[in-house]
């Protein structure tokens, strides 16, 4: 018999906690909140690259890409815990802390975008982004690529066609919200993609911004092309708008050849926003912009209650320590490589995998039923996630057809854990 008295065997007492744990998430959390990997994981500790279950299994995570440094870094943690000791209070206050760190993140940017706003969330800060590109444009509507998630306000749901399109959204946008094409070379290779964007910025009329990511993540993991973002930066500027390069989701040199995917082109956005890794799972988020047009709010005062804190400012010099010196970006260049070479490899033999795509540990595995038609392959695509899952490997789908398979890991993975990967993914797609 076990400490609870029950007879239930170890099997048997983890599967009633995770009972206990479902019963009480139906009672007390909405059904709008889906539960990740197709089964319900009860995850009791995280440790860098890995997640590890209540019943022993330890799962490698390449999908965290908000745990940037790994899952409880004892850098991050231990920045955190002192701070948290000796002061955290609110940004109306002067401290070191703060401005060091503005300081530090404009230093990883053009020289221009020297002023900082930090906030709580990737999405909060979307919106001060928009906020701050009407009030200096004196414009309203926005445009924004198909297939984009932007965040989980009201003003961001309507700038995401990710959610206006999809289940539950109401399908159309708002008026005020103009949608360009996904520039996908894969799906669409014989586009005139600048000419599209060009063409489609003019008929929005007068803009106050374009929303873009500087690589596109829920439309399917698909680098912009060769002079897409110059041609989008000047097509929204002859609109009176301005570029904002939303980089929630591929900074902090998760592309491996700059810190900010952006930087692979030669424009300068107006705006910046960061998110996710930034506080490697501590919320937190930065909007940069230039003195301009941060000063363009006037007499209306800006303020965050957490954001800023010391606590937050601590941490997210932790997590630019770790990228500094752990070397993450070039780890990210030559693992990046390492994974890309190998999916091309499995491709040779698959006929399943119809493209691999992306930069760094930025990487999208596009899954098709017939490689001339390009039919979405994403009930296969889905069985392969789940049979990864099944073999510790944690991964998930995405885009318009939800038959990308994404790898976004925490930044901390090494050389074992791609070829485990590839070869777990060999095993799975010989079966499928």
């Amino acid at each position: 018999m076990d400490g609870h008295g029950s007879g239930l065997t170890v099997a048997g007492v983890v599967m009633e906690e995770l009972r206990n744990l479902l019963e009480a998430r139906n009672r007390h959390i909405s059904k709008a909140l889906s539960i990740a990997h197709g089964k319900p994981l009860h995850i009791v500790r995280g440790e860098m690259q890995y997640l590890h279950a209540s019943d022993g299994t330890k799962y490698l995570d390449l999908v965290n890409n908000v745990s940037h440094v790994g899952h409880c870094n004892p850098h991050v943690v231990e920045a955190g815990q002192r701070q948290m000791a000796i002061l955290n209070t609110n940004s109306r206050y002067v401290y070191e802390e703060l401005t060091e760190y503005l300081g530090r993140l404009s230093s990883t940017l053009p020289e221009s975008l020297t002023v900082g706003f930090l906030v709580n969330s990737g999405s909060e800060a979307n919106e001060l982004a928009v906020r701050l590109a009407r009030s200096f444009t004196g414009n309203h509507d926005m445009a924004v690529i198909e297939s984009a998630y932007h965040g989980h306000t009201g003003m961001l749901i309507d700038l995401s066609p990710y959610k206006f399109r999809g289940p539950g959204g109401k399908g159309s946008p708002e008026a005020w919200v103009h949608v360009l094409p996904i520039p996908d070379t894969y799906r669409r290779p014989s586009i005139d993609y600048l000419a599209e964007a060009r063409e489609g910025m003019k008929q929005a009329g007068p803009l106050a911004g374009l929303l873009i990511e500087s690589m596109l993540s829920c439309a399917g993991q698909v680098p912009l092309p060769p002079g897409y973002f110059s041609e989008v930066a000047s097509a929204v500027r002859s609109q009176g708008g301005l570029l904002i390069a939303d980089e929630v989701q591929v900074g902090f040199g998760r592309v491996g050849t700059n810190m900010w995917a952006f930087q692979e082109s030669e424009i300068t956005p107006d705006i910046v926003v960061m998110g996710k890794p930034i506080g490697n799972g501590h919320p937190m988020a930065a909007v940069f912009t230039t003195p301009e047009i941060a000063s363009s709010f006037g007499d209306m005062e800006f303020f965050s209650t957490f954001g800023g804190n010391p606590v937050s400012c601590a941490i997210g010099m932790a997590v630019m320590d770790v990228i500094e010196k752990e070397d993450l970006m070039n780890r990210a260049h030559v693992l990046g490589e390492r994974f890309k070479n190998g999916l091309n490899s499995l491709m040779l033999e698959h006929e399943l995998i119809g493209d691999i795509r992306g930069r760094g540990l930025f990487l999208g595995v596009e899954m098709v039923k017939d490689r001339s038609t390009l039919e979405p392959a994403a009930m296969e695509a889905s069985e392969i996630v789940g049979k990864m899952r099944d073999q510790g490997v944690l991964l998930s789908t995405d885009g318009p057809l939800h038959n990308v398979i994404k790898i976004k890991p925490p930044m901390v993975l090494n050389h074992d854990d791609v070829d485990r990967t590839l070869s777990k993914l060999q095993n799975c797609l010989s079966v499928v």
